[in-house]
């Protein structure tokens, strides 16, 4: 299978790297020190104890035009990222080339169907807590990650069983067919919603704020909300969710921090509108309040404004 990756970071690195090594062509776009370092020296992935694996030769190009036609394409970019590769994917397309998103949030499919039409977008998640740490490597905090994708009717498609009978092949993926892919989408949303935004606004790792009885029950509240909004859009989520939620938040490493987290503390551009942006407007749509979200979303708003440009103000000396 040949695989272009777009958004060589801590999620299209790392699964792209474990498609090289289970015998797929993948091609990286990067851009700038990170391009040049994949390069060069290849694509490293780490653990932090002295694991890993490195891609060395990697294809990498920041020319989508050099790459041609691909199989698959697999979306790792942040999710206001996904417009701009939209652009630069028709020198990829052929007539059977099919597109995995696996972006935080629940928009991506649909932003993706709107452009290049439904037939070719999969439906898609991970669970994987990595990093860029330098040009040319990415950090994971985990042994493994795991893999979610599905066809957006649910059916098993001949694409769907090919490309899980590679990830299995893959060493460290972690590779499941759900039998809901919408589902489990928002299964996870319940989980990186409340975390991205808890974690922005306290500004510390998750076993930090999940310690104390007053964060802590705003994580609650914040996970029970996202699941009312989903309930009430039509997805089909056990009543159990959010306590399974809540367990699994508990496992996740103390020094475990969320993506968005980690862009709003170093004054980035984040994923604030594709997720508590996100929980915020799809409750109004559908009746449901948010209010934790709400006081999320406008805490974090002008550090966000700031981040893009559109809002600027001097230091308080």
């Amino acid at each position: 299978m040949r695989i272009a990756v777009f958004g060589t970071g801590g999620v299209g690195g790392y699964f792209g790297g474990r498609l090289a090594q289970a015998g797929a062509e993948v091609i990286f776009i990067a851009r700038g020190e990170h391009l040049r370092a994949i390069q060069s020296a290849g694509l490293k992935v780490s653990d932090g104890a002295g694991n890993g694996f490195v891609i060395h030769p990697a294809q990498a190009t920041a020319d989508p035009t050099q790459v041609g036609v691909v199989d698959l394409i697999l979306v790792g970019v942040k999710t206001w990222q996904l417009a701009a590769a939209i652009k630069a994917m028709p020198p990829l397309l052929g007539p059977e080339t099919f597109i995995l998103p696996l972006l935080n949030g629940i928009e991506a499919p649909a932003e993706l169907a709107a452009a290049v039409g439904a037939p070719r977008v999969l439906g898609g998640l991970c669970t994987l807590i990595s990093y860029l740490v330098a040009p040319g490597e990415i950090r994971t905090l985990r042994a493994a990650g795991g893999l979610q994708f599905g066809e957006l009717d649910n059916q098993r498609s001949t694409r769907v069983q090919q490309l899980e009978a590679l990830c299995q092949r893959a060493e460290n993926v972690n590779v499941e067919v759900p039998p809901n892919i919408q589902a489990a989408m928002w299964q996870k949303f319940c989980i990186i919603a409340p975390w991205s935004g808890l974690g922005a606004v306290t500004r510390a790792p998750i076993g930090m704020f999940r310690s104390q009885p007053e964060t802590r029950e705003l994580l609650r509240r914040a996970i029970q909300e996202v699941y009312d909004v989903a309930r009430a859009t039509q997805i089909d989520l056990a009543p159990e969710i959010v306590q399974q939620t809540i367990e699994r938040l508990d496992k996740v490493a103390v020094e475990g921090t969320a993506s968005m987290q980690r862009d709003i503390m170093a004054e980035r551009p984040s994923e604030l509108e594709a997720q508590s942006g996100a929980v915020v407007r799809y409750g109004a749509a559908v009746g449901v309040a948010t209010p934790v979200h709400q006081f999320i979303y406008a805490t974090l708003l002008p550090l966000e404004r700031r981040a893009r440009g559109q809002l600027q103000w001097a230091p308080i000396e």
